[in-house]
């Protein structure tokens, strides 16, 4: 840090980053309300990214060369197709606050994939108990004893998971990359690549067919256009900032603070009630999180770990490697 940035502007890129990351999982919900899922995140990925890129271009960042294409499409099927495409599939019929907590995870199976990983890092007995509890609380809100009568769908909640874990493998995977000469553009070539993905699926399931414009209700419409503009440019441009001018231990602040914005929306504004059992596997799965955070790892990997998932605005680089 060369010099201490001014307060108000800390204050404001922190309050982007978590109420605005915080109030996405509920837009997702109510974007696919009468927009089909894998066709929104598609074309809001695009969206998001053609701005994003166009934006590069215009404050003067050379056009990428075609090799570098590869890589981009490479982490984008991982980022967003897979990663994003889950999320917004499944929150058709999980209850957005919950899918904030599934993918507030993401610290974990991070530090779970770098021990796993030839020549990768123990954590010491702090990141050990954090990842326990994660499981615990997983395994709490799932009720695998409840068979038929449990609160969450276990096929959505699964999804989730495995949007999360694609989106840590990915994120490892993108860490040595170098996309491009600017850590935004690379961000805007993933976002192009996955969102075309996202088209390309929602294509051949036929959502096109289960698209009407008329039938798009204006809570769909307005929420579609918040992800793909606070969503995923105002809050990465926030969150790229921070990590640049501010300990990334406290930045990182944000994997539990979301999930209990996105909770809390949710109970206000989209009527969604947790059970006394769901309650508690989110204070343990939060509280997993903050226990995963307070390990020791070395500072890039702490980096690379508080990525946000959910909506993340894919700030991959820029979390490894500033700007």
């Amino acid at each position: 840090m060369t010099s201490t940035p001014a307060r108000w502007r800390v204050v404001l890129a922190f309050a982007a980053v978590y109420i605005i990351w915080g109030t996405t999982y509920l837009a997702i919900r109510f974007a696919v309300e009468t927009i089909p899922p894998f066709l929104m995140g598609g074309v809001r990925f695009v969206l998001a990214g053609a701005l994003l890129y166009s934006w590069t271009r215009l404050r003067g960042v050379s056009r990428p060369d075609p090799a570098q294409w590869r890589p981009a499409f490479l982490s984008g099927v991982f980022l967003i197709f897979l990663a994003q495409g889950s999320v917004v599939w499944a929150e058709q019929y999980i209850a957005s606050g919950l899918a904030a907590v599934l993918v507030g995870m993401v610290p974990i199976w991070m530090m779970a994939l770098n021990w796993m990983r030839p020549g990768g890092q123990r954590p010491d007995g702090v990141l050990l108990a954090g990842v326990f509890t994660g499981f615990v609380g997983v395994i709490v809100l799932l009720a695998p004893w409840q068979a038929g009568t449990r609160d969450v769908p276990l096929l959505a909640a699964l999804a989730v998971i495995f949007g999360s874990i694609c989106w840590t493998a990915g994120s490892l995977y993108t860490r040595t990359l170098r996309l491009s000469t600017s850590h935004f553009q690379a961000t805007a070539m993933q976002m192009l690549c996955g969102g075309a993905m996202l088209v390309v699926l929602g294509t051949v399931t036929g959502e096109w067919s289960g698209l009407s414009l008329g039938a798009v209700s204006a809570r769909s419409a307005v929420s579609f256009f918040y992800l793909a503009i606070f969503g995923s440019i105002v809050a990465l441009t926030a969150f790229t900032w921070l990590m640049s001018v501010w300990p990334p231990s406290q930045v990182s602040t944000y994997a539990y603070v979301n999930p209990v914005v996105a909770v809390a929306l949710g109970w206000v504004l989209a009527e969604e009630r947790l059970s006394l059992r769901m309650g508690i596997a989110v204070a343990v799965i939060v509280g997993s999180v903050v226990l995963v955070t307070m390990g020791k790892v070395s500072d890039r990997v702490q980096r690379v770990a508080h990525q946000p998932a959910a909506d993340p605005g894919l700030a991959l680089f820029e979390a490894a490697d500033h700007v």
